[in-house]
Order: C-alpha cells, then sequence, then structure tokens
C-alpha cells in the first residue's frame, strides 16, 4: 500500500507491505525504529518470538512520549514484566500489528507528537 501524507516535518512511512516499509525513498527490510524527531535504527529481531525484554529496554532509553509497537503480521503483546522500563520513564506504549502501527505513527507524527514506532518486519 502507499500512501500519500500532508506535508510533514516528522520522517514519515511512505509505504509497507509484508516484510518491508518505506522511509523518505528509502525501502527498509528489516526490523526498525523510526522516530518522529528523526531516529531511525535497526531493531535487532526477525520475528516476534525474538523479541527479549532488553528490546523494550532499548525503547525505554530513546525520549519521546509514546511508543507504538507494531508486532508483526498480527497484534500480539509483549510480556507486561518488558513494559516496566517504559513505564518507569512515563512512556506510553500501544501495540498493534505492524501496517496498523505504520498508520498509527504517521498520523501522530504529522500531529507533531514526539512518537516513535517499533516495527518487526516479518516477510511473507
Amino acid at each position: 500500500m502507499k500512501f500519500q501524507p500532508d506535508r510533514s516535518e516528522a520522517q514519515t512511512i511512505s509505504g509497507y507491505g509484508p516484510g518491508w516499509i518505506t522511509v523518505d525513498g528509502e525501502k527498509i527490510s528489516q526490523s526498525v525504529i523510526l522516530g518522529s524527531k528523526g531516529t531511525r535504527e535497526p531493531w535487532e529481531c526477525a520475528r516476534f518470538e525474538d523479541l527479549t525484554a532488553g528490546h523494550f529496554a532499548q525503547l525505554a532509553l530513546l525520549e519521546a512520549e509514546l511508543v507504538i509497537f507494531g508486532s508483526g503480521k498480527r497484534n500480539r503483546f509483549p510480556p507486561p514484566a518488558w513494559q516496566a522500563p517504559l513505564m518507569a520513564r512515563r512512556m506510553g506504549l500501544e501495540t498493534m500489528d505492524t501496517a496498523a502501527a505504520c498508520r498509527t505513527y504517521n498520523i501522530l507524527a504529522s500531529e507533531g507528537r514526539n512518537v516513535v514506532v517499533a516495527l518487526v518486519l516479518e516477510g511473507e
């Protein structure tokens, strides 16, 4: 699916499909963390089952008011204990499938919110 977002100063996702997203004309085919303030870094997990508490501790180190977690092809929730570092920093976490996370991130980023999206990009 291709997006045509309104003009935004934030980094936005312009397209997505099974196992990939496009950001600023660059196709990304591995799990990634993106932020509305310019953060773009790999997230070392090829599938939901690869995630650990350390992945969520990494998210807590980012300066954001909200983290959107795209859990892959379907909506899956991390164990509550993994969310403790985020809660300690008073950061919200919303979990949804990766496609919904892409759309939600774009909306919030275009509103000027300080938001981060962590996407598990699973292939077909």
